[in-house]
């Protein structure tokens, strides 16, 4: 029965909310920061997958369900056709290392040449869409964030943990393992980074804003670029440059220098009464 194993645990409308539904973030306003110590357990191997997900290395059948039926709706809020090739589950739920931070990443796969030659234009388009819908809407299973992204068919992958959610069946099957992880130099580089967000938090309730504006893209692109070598390294998730990034995000520094972009661009765009004619 596909609701037996919703059943005794948890309320269903936190497994799936409907589009619209109350309690969600919203655009400019999302949801309280984690503001806690990022505890180093978090990062370690279980001894299992997380049972609420797999029943024996095996999705259960009503989360499947679940996260098909809010691809089609996501998907139908697009109004457009989606040569869709595969829904992904991957990051710590498709993995030994999850934790209650964890996230169901769904990755919808398409290739983008078949919507339109301009492959940026795509990506630039499903960004806008996906990051909509994340902050519109909670949806949790068991607790866990969904969060949907759309990559293009030809990305490459960096996970040790791939689940084909649509053919229902692993592509790359994780193994349990033992990982030795670099937690002091991961804390390092995630420190630097926070000390340089609070930094522009200063420059810019001083008023540079301008100068601000320029400082907040150059720290964001230094985030992506340490993610991204660490995760083409061969540690790759559990690289120290991954674990920082994931510190940035648990405590929230990542949210609150999106939040610096968007107040500092804001007031460098309004006049103020007293600037009136």
């Amino acid at each position: 029965d596909e609701d037996e194993h919703l059943k005794g645990k948890k309320n269903r409308n936190q497994i799936s909310a409907p589009p619209g539904a109350p309690g969600g973030g919203s655009v400019g306003a999302p949801g309280p920061a984690l503001e806690e110590e990022v505890e180093e357990e978090t990062f370690e191997m279980q001894p299992e997958l997380q049972p609420e997900i797999w029943n024996d290395n095996e999705m259960w059948p009503d989360i499947r369900e679940r996260l098909l039926t809010i691809v089609e709706d996501f998907i139908e809020g697009l109004d457009i056709d989606v040569p869709l090739q595969d829904i992904r589950l991957t990051g710590s739920l498709a993995n030994y290392n999850w934790s209650k931070y964890s996230d169901v990443d769904l990755h919808l796969v398409v290739p983008f040449d078949e919507m339109d030659e301009d492959i940026e234009l795509v990506k630039s388009f499903f960004d806008a869409a996906r990051a909509r819908w994340n902050d519109l809407h909670a949806i949790t299973i068991y607790g866990f964030e969904v969060e949907i992204y759309v990559e293009n068919v030809d990305d490459p992958h960096h996970s040790s943990g791939v689940y084909s959610v649509l053919r229902d069946e692993w592509i790359v099957e994780p193994q349990p393992r033992e990982v030795e992880i670099d937690f002091a130099t991961a804390r390092k580089k995630s420190d630097d980074l926070e000390t340089q967000v609070n930094l522009l938090v200063r420059t810019v309730e001083a008023g540079k804003l301008k100068s601000s504006l320029k400082a907040i893209e150059r720290v964001k692109h230094k985030i992506r670029r340490m993610r991204q070598a660490g995760l083409d390294s061969p540690q790759r998730e559990f690289s120290a440059e991954n674990i920082a990034f994931k510190i940035l995000r648990r405590n929230g520094t990542l949210e609150r220098l999106s939040n610096l972009k968007y107040n500092a661009y804001d007031r460098e765009m309004s006049l103020a009464e007293d600037e009136g004619r």
